[in-house]
């Protein structure tokens, strides 16, 4: 075992590059038949499969890690994306001293409870403390102008970009109560969750993330009926029920990988991408709502962060309370 990755995490990672390659394949044909008459179709779905390779290699890396890098990977990603929400923020100059307390301490603070193990700590701090603290600090600075929809955007920001991104390394830690002989004789440290974690981690990953997958390429191939025109026109009732069926399927596929039966895995599959969907629903309407087309330009293809992340903070936050009150 490699920090917390074991032997079938490898496996999984495997699995993982023998589907990038094959994608990488199709996708170089593609371009080759078209002799430099790419279409933007192909060139866009050029920059998926290269920034899926990055990412792909990132998390495989953070993993190896440990638990600490883990966490530290996170919180970058929530800077990251607390930065892009930010651009789009309607604040004024009398919120920044607020803005210092959202970006610069509460969340290492929320991090460090995490790290530190300390969940009564970690579950309280944003949505209890911080939804309190923030907007009164807000008022002591004297602008009621637009008060309400900036302290609104503020605490949604916190909230999606640091409060649920930070449930997604909080799985590492579930299975520290049902650690079995094996994991703790390979060595897995105290408190925990050792390799299970990891594979938990992993398996939402790769079901919700797959889920994003193939509602994309059946929207694409036989998508008729927009699902919410108004929202992500892009979005079809084909690629929504394609999609949703097949990242079910492989989730079910994948209870190996966890304490999970088959069948409940599919059913957590299924619920994590229905949740997965509405994550994707909810940031292009907030998209749409700011005039953009992306939060960012930091990967290639998808975006920026909450481009890439929206499904997993909507899902992260009920797989890991599900489990917890159903297996810990």
């Amino acid at each position: 075992m490699i920090g917390l990755l074991d032997a079938q995490a490898g496996q999984v990672f495997l699995g993982v590059g023998g589907v990038l390659v094959v994608a990488s394949v199709i996708t170089g044909i593609l371009a080759v038949r078209l002799k430099g008459r790419e279409s933007s179709l192909v060139s866009n779905l050029k920059q998926r499969v290269g920034a899926w390779w990055i990412m792909a290699a990132i998390l495989a890396l953070v993993l190896m890690g440990g638990e600490t890098v883990t966490l530290v990977f996170f919180l970058v990603l929530s800077f990251l994306a607390l930065r892009e929400f930010l651009t789009i923020l309607p604040t004024s100059h009398r919120d920044h001293k607020v803005l210092v307390w959202l970006v610069f301490v509460i969340p290492p603070l929320n991090y460090y409870f995490l790290w530190d193990h300390s969940y009564g700590f970690f579950s309280v701090l944003i949505p209890v403390y911080a939804f309190l603290f923030l907007p009164a600090r807000n008022a002591w600075a004297g602008q009621t102008e637009g008060f309400l929809q900036r302290t609104a955007t503020i605490q949604w920001a916190l909230m999606v970009c640091v409060y649920a991104m930070s449930y997604l390394p909080a799985i590492l830690q579930l299975p520290a109560a049902m650690t079995t002989g094996r994991e703790a004789a390979e060595g897995s440290p105290p408190g925990s969750g050792g390799p299970m974690g990891a594979h938990l981690l992993l398996f939402l990953v790769l079901v919700v993330q797959g889920s994003d997958v193939f509602q994309y390429i059946w929207g694409k191939t036989i998508g008729r009926h927009p699902i919410a025109p108004s929202v992500s026109p892009n979005k079809t009732v084909e690629g929504f029920l394609g999609g949703i069926l097949t990242a079910t399927a492989l989730g079910a596929g994948l209870w190996w990988l966890t304490p999970f039966s088959p069948v409940a895995a599919a059913g957590l599959s299924l619920v994590c991408c229905l949740l997965g969907f509405a994550g994707g629903l909810v940031m292009s309407a907030v998209k749409r709502d700011r005039g953009i087309k992306d939060f960012g330009n930091l990967i290639a293809g998808h975006g920026g962060i909450m481009d890439r992340m929206d499904s997993l903070v909507f899902s992260a936050p009920v797989f890991f309370h599900l489990i917890r009150f159903f297996y810990t």
